[in-house]
């Protein structure tokens, strides 16, 4: 079972990877943009490009920036053993589906199986942390029994 925890690891380190190369390859083509623009005889419609140019560029600042955090929080993820009761890292099998709590990366398929990769401050996740097998949680309104922690 480590080795599916440790193939969702390296899924949610392509996830995160690919959102740092679209941020990087959108603020390129932003500052691109913006380089190029010359100025027109119309000066408010080059002091108005430019100016979306810098919020283009401004917004996949932060998009880079978010998605070195999730990064960093996966750098602090260990793949290795597992622990009775759910924490960070944890692979969580419940009767609603089987969790990887890493970070918010989606449903993730390794063997044709199906793992939903969520953020340990997601609100599933705070009900589930600290509990181990057999114990129940509602969220929701649906009821969740624990079946596994690896």
């Amino acid at each position: 079972m480590s080795n599916i925890k440790q193939e969702l690891y390296n899924k949610c380190i392509a996830y995160v990877q690919s959102r740092m190369d679209a941020a990087e390859q959108a603020f390129k083509a932003a500052e691109q943009a913006s380089n190029d623009d010359t100025k027109s005889s119309a000066g408010d419609k080059y002091e108005t490009g430019r100016a979306m140019m810098q919020q283009e560029k401004d917004r996949n600042t932060i998009q880079l920036n978010e998605a070195n955090k999730l990064m960093v929080a996966l750098n602090s993820i260990s793949t290795k053993g597992s622990s009775e009761v759910i924490e960070t890292g944890s692979l969580v099998l419940t009767n609603g589906g089987i969790f990887y709590i890493a970070i918010s990366a989606g449903t993730l398929v390794v063997d044709n199986e199906s793992y939903f990769a969520v953020s340990a401050a997601a609100p599933i996740c705070m009900q589930m942390m600290g509990k181990k097998v057999g114990d129940e949680f509602v969220v929701n309104g649906k009821k969740y029994m624990i079946e596994g922690v690896m």
